[in-house]
Order: structure tokens, then C-alpha cells, then sequence
């Protein structure tokens, strides 16, 4: 089943969309959905991925720590401007 999805934009911002749909041969409606759909891949995806070689990047050292609750409180403070 298709669903209608209704995007409210000025009408400077569409002509541009317009055009841009125009150079690539195809109805606004259409790039609308190829680029959506390409978003969704890219979020899906790339997301997982930086997130997981950051892991492993960060798994490669041994940094000292401190407590816990003297980290939070440190965080908390800097948040706050103290």
C-alpha cells in the first residue's frame, strides 16, 4: 500500500527542488523518493559501521580512568558552567 506524504516548503525552495528534479531527468516526486530512499540506506547503514570502527579504534589504547562518580560530577559541572 502507498502513502502520501505532504511536505510544506516556500516557494523559492521548491522551484529550486524543481530544477534540481530537471537535471536529473526526472519529476520532483520521483528524485523526492530516490533521495529519501537513499538517505535511509546511508543512515542505516554508514551509521552502524563509523560507530563500530570507532569502537575498535578506541579498543586500541589503554587510557588511565577515574572513578566514576567523580567523572559524572566533573561532566555535570562543566554542563552547568562551573
Amino acid at each position: 500500500m502507498s502513502k502520501r506524504l505532504q511536505v510544506i516548503m516556500p516557494d523559492g525552495e521548491f522551484d529550486e527542488l524543481r530544477r534540481t528534479a530537471a537535471r536529473h531527468g526526472t519529476t520532483v516526486s520521483e528524485w523526492v523518493r530516490q533521495v529519501l530512499r537513499r538517505a535511509g540506506k546511508d543512515d542505516a547503514s554508514g551509521d552502524v559501521e563509523r560507530q563500530l570502527a570507532a569502537v575498535r579504534a578506541a579498543a586500541q589504547y589503554s587510557f588511565p580512568t577515574g572513578d566514576i562518580d567523580v567523572m559524572l560530577s566533573d561532566i555535570e559541572r562543566g554542563y552547568l558552567g562551573e
